[in-house]
């Protein structure tokens, strides 16, 4: 086996385009997500297309402007490359495996495609090392086929539901939110998004809008209590309401549907029932003050990573 750095890959194949790679691990899911970044968004769309037609332990992947988010299984998987073998190339993520504090994704690729997973992907910020089975591996383009391991820290996924931080004179939560996320600065922490969501606009007491913020973070073990620490005290020393409320989910998949995806858009909730479905989903309160902002917190977590339709009315056709 051949070892490289990040340095180590850049002196040998010169700068390449991969910006980032991160992967967060729920084990008792059995998932693992996994960000990377690209310079070009012609790339990683061609990427996810050779990737979900290979399958091996890619459940899902999805491209929002040069960065593709994928959802994979733990543990190994073949490749079924089909098609697209060595006539037209192909790339494929073969497994995910945990081990302590780091994580190993373990990659494929032919012809140009293997360029991809043993040049440019090893060299992205986050990866600790790349791990070749052999110097053939090393031969990139033409129409070999390149094997590669890529070690990088082991991530998990907090997921922060955020409502009522403000009143109808004054105050905005989405502002709140996003002010908090960007002013994060805690080592082992990496902001990865927010959302919006459109609650039931119909509900009897709210500012205007009934939206909801969610915002998702990647933290590194030991790093979770200091965040949610943080971001308690941010939003509530500067909340302008006294309903605030605070729900966070440490994962990344439910173990059950909750017909509360729908009713936060649909139905008049109570405070009681939020409570109790955020306790069956193993959803936790962290704010102080136990008040409405609770339904809208938990309405933010289970819509946090549910895209377009997170910001939409329910069923509306946008």
């Amino acid at each position: 086996m051949i070892i490289l750095t990040p340095d180590d890959v850049r002196k040998r194949y010169g700068q390449l385009f991969a910006q980032k790679f991160l992967v967060m691990v729920d084990e008792k899911a059995g998932l693992a997500e996994i960000r990377e970044q690209c310079r070009a968004r012609g790339t990683i769309e061609w990427d996810a297309a050779n990737r979900l037609r290979a399958k091996g332990a890619l459940r899902s992947a999805c491209v929002e402007g040069t960065t593709m988010t994928m959802l994979a299984s733990l543990g190994t998987s073949p490749a079924q490359f089909g098609a697209a073998d060595r006539e037209i190339g192909g790339q494929a993520l073969e497994g995910v495996e945990v081990q302590g504090d780091e994580v190993v994704t373990i990659w494929s690729g032919i012809a140009g495609a293997g360029v991809g997973v043993a040049a440019c992907l090893p060299q992205a910020p986050g990866v600790i090392r790349a791990e070749y089975p052999s110097e053939e591996d090393l031969k990139i383009g033409g129409a070999r086929k390149n094997r590669v391991r890529i070690v990088s820290p082991r991530y998990e996924k907090i997921t922060i539901g955020i409502d009522d931080t403000d009143t109808k004179e004054e105050g905005a939560t989405w502002v709140l939110a996003l002010q908090c996320a960007e002013a994060c600065s805690i080592p082992g922490v990496e902001h990865l998004n927010m959302r919006l969501v459109q609650l039931n606009p119909a509900v009897p007491k709210k500012t205007t809008n009934c939206v909801g913020s969610a915002l998702n973070f990647a933290v590194r073990p030991g790093r979770v209590d200091e965040l949610l620490a943080y971001v308690r005290d941010f939003i509530e020393s500067r909340a302008v309401s006294d309903d605030t409320g605070i729900a966070v989910y440490r994962g990344l998949a439910f173990a059950d549907e909750s017909e509360y995806l729908r009713r936060v858009k649909t139905d008049i909730l109570t405070v009681p029932e939020a409570e109790a479905e955020a306790e069956r989903l193993g959803i936790e309160y962290i704010d102080s003050t136990g008040r409405k902002g609770r339904i809208g917190a938990l309405g933010a977590v289970l819509w946090a990573n549910r895209g377009l339709e997170a910001a939409g009315l329910y069923g509306e056709d946008l």
